[in-house]
């Protein structure tokens, strides 16, 4: 969805943020970075945006107030794109608007960088983008270089590993009215004070398109099979992983979705149509969130959720039986004898 092989770092500017909950400060750079070093340029390059390539999620800028200028780092960002000759001077304002919001105890201080990059490739076009990077997390580096007859040894502490994005924003110039797309990362704080990055600093709503659109009611549908049947129906695990396998299949085969043509292929059950169309509407009115009836079928988000589609049925510690394909060649029966259930498999030939 993301890449960078036509990409280009025009500006750089780096401050760094205290934590202000520790009375720790800012420290702004009075300049953007100068860097004449093309090998430096591709590392940095590749530091700041490869961890984007497997980013499937597209995010736009919101405020409560339904007034997107309101949205602090939205407003520097709109500022650079119409000014360039403005860069260095947002960049500042996004420190120490980041400054003002790092105030949980747990927060940690590091270096803030702004980077705007030409010609990066968001789905199939290239754009402009503004990058805003946090790295927080330093370690020790052992070097080892040649000497005389043999070799020796050095460290350096306090290093960055370019190979671990800790937090990072990519704003990409298109869409400007509807909020940009922004695709964000934030690797080393998932826990509750991490929602200043996201929620407080980007202000980000996911961006209803066809892969939220799918990604979601995939979820729901998950969720309705494994936790909400058992309240309202006497259904064993294997018509379960049965319900999953079926809708899989119809999210793969299809190229769009309606819910009606759904429900009938894939619950064919008239009550649990009703029941699954009513858990959706309770999903939508809790988590304020529209699913619509019908649209596109993205095969992105079907390849992601159909990482946890189980279709194992574990017994006891002993075996696992994956179903996917026809359950009804798998019947569930108790021995009297034993007391114990079983499971008897028909199939024609190993493989």
């Amino acid at each position: 969805m993301i890449s960078f092989f036509e990409a280009t770092l025009a500006e750089l500017s780096i401050h760094r943020v205290g934590n202000k909950a520790q009375d720790e400060f800012y420290v702004l750079s009075e300049q953007s970075l100068n860097i004449q070093d093309e090998s430096l340029k591709n590392i940095l390059i590749s530091y700041f945006l490869s961890p984007y390539q497997k980013t499937t999620e597209i995010y736009r800028f919101m405020h409560p107030n339904e007034d997107l200028n309101l949205n602090e780092v939205y407003h520097f960002v709109h500022d650079v794109f119409e000014n360039g000759e403005h860069f260095h001077e947002n960049s500042q304002q996004l420190a120490k608007y980041l400054y003002d919001l790092s105030n949980h105890p747990k927060i940690k201080a590091g270096e803030l960088y702004v980077a705007y990059f030409e010609n990066v490739q968001i789905e199939g076009d290239l754009h402009d983008a503004i990058g805003i990077f946090k790295s927080e997390t330093k370690e020790t580096y052992l070097k080892v270089y040649p000497e005389q007859a043999g070799f020796n040894m050095s460290y350096e502490e306090e290093a960055i590993n370019i190979s671990k994005l800790d937090k990072g924003c990519l704003i990409f110039n298109t869409d400007a009215a509807e909020g940009y797309k922004v695709a964000v990362i934030d690797q080393t704080n998932r826990s509750a004070e991490a929602v200043y990055w996201k929620d407080d600093f980007l202000k980000l709503k996911v961006r209803n398109d066809n892969f939220n659109q799918t990604n979601n009611i995939l979820g729901v549908y998950k969720n309705f099979v494994t936790e909400k049947l058992d309240e309202d129906f006497d259904i064993s695990k294997a018509d379960k992983i049965d319900l999953l396998n079926k809708s899989m299949k119809y999210f793969k085969e299809k190229e769009s979705f309606d819910i009606d043509e759904f429900a009938n292929e894939v619950i064919a059950n008239e009550e649990g149509i009703a029941s699954f169309k009513n858990y959706k509407k309770s999903y939508e009115e809790e988590f304020d969130a529209t699913i619509a009836d019908t649209f596109d079928i993205s095969s992105a988000a079907v390849k992601k959720q159909a990482r946890v589609f189980k279709s194992v049925l574990k017994l006891d510690k002993n075996f696992h039986i994956y179903i996917h394909g026809d359950k009804e060649l798998i019947e569930k029966g108790y021995d009297d004898g034993k007391a114990m259930n079983y499971y008897k498999v028909f199939f024609r030939e190993e493989e």
